[in-house]
């Protein structure tokens, strides 16, 4: 296999380095297209691939293109890549917001997948959402979806409107984890902790409490439940939540993510 990573910021290398661990490709038929020279000149420091344009012909010899720039780029970047895209190659977009129709139209061809992955995909423990045009084949999507899941695990949705949805819930949802263990974590402090104790508990209780949820048969209000007593520590802190309507709002915010995410859309 041949493939080419448009892109290589953060996310893009992440995908390069599990494609390599896991052989998916060598770095032989690896090629890194990228625009900014200062970040070339890096990538060409750890040999991990051809290091090269985005109207690089050689790119025309691809069975994969992943296409990882910020949104704001795709134009300038598509007149390009188009010139030196095959018909036969599949692309891969894992940028936020925008639609297969437009991505098909500006590189004309129709040979699209739409990926939202998130950021724990860095150590393999990403869940990425995906979508693709019509006119891939089932052997095609299974290609797209083996490339993904090398950096977790995968979901596809034939209604390409719920990726808005998805970039709101789990594309910036470890944001939303992390704001709430940063609160805990001052709370700790405030309680009299200094911050490498507190941040223990507070991850440690996190880690501790996810395999719960991953592992037991109950309902997350009977967790809640097992965890509260009548006139006890989390039902007082309970009272505040829900005085404050902190779940009501959390999810207030979450909505108000994904309506941002449709604004943000090019279709």
């Amino acid at each position: 296999m041949k493939l080419t990573i448009v892109g290589c910021g953060n996310m893009g290398l992440i995908y390069a380095r599990a494609f390599l661990k896991y052989d998916i490709v060598s770095s032989a038929n690896l090629i890194l297209a990228e625009k900014n020279e200062e970040r070339k000149q890096e990538l060409k420091k750890l040999s991990i691939g051809k290091v090269t344009v985005v109207n690089d012909k050689e790119i025309s010899e691809s069975d994969i293109i992943i296409i990882s720039v910020k949104p704001q780029d795709f134009n300038e970047l598509s007149q390009g890549l188009k010139s030196v895209i095959s018909p036969k190659s599949i692309v891969i977009s894992i940028m936020a917001g925008i639609n297969i129709s437009f991505i098909e139209n500006a590189l004309g061809t129709g040979n699209v997948v739409r990926a939202m992955p998130n950021s724990p995909a860095e150590i393999g423990l990403g869940m990425t959402a995906y979508t693709a045009s019509k006119t891939l084949s089932m052997e095609q999507v299974h290609k797209a979806e083996n490339l993904l899941s090398t950096t977790g695990r995968t979901v596809f949705f034939e209604n390409e409107g719920l990726l808005d949805a998805v970039t709101a819930l789990s594309g910036s949802g470890p944001a939303y984890f992390f704001y709430l263990v940063k609160y805990m974590i001052d709370a700790g402090k405030q309680m009299g902790f200094d911050e490498g104790v507190s941040a223990m508990l507070v991850k440690q209780t996190m880690l501790g409490a996810f395999h719960l949820i991953n592992v037991g048969n109950k309902s997350l209000d009977d967790m809640i439940k097992a965890v509260s007593s009548k006139g006890g520590t989390t039902e007082a802190a309970f009272t505040v939540f829900n005085d404050n309507k902190v779940g009501e709002n959390l999810a207030k915010g979450i909505l108000r993510a994904e309506q941002r995410a449709k604004e943000l859309s090019k279709k």
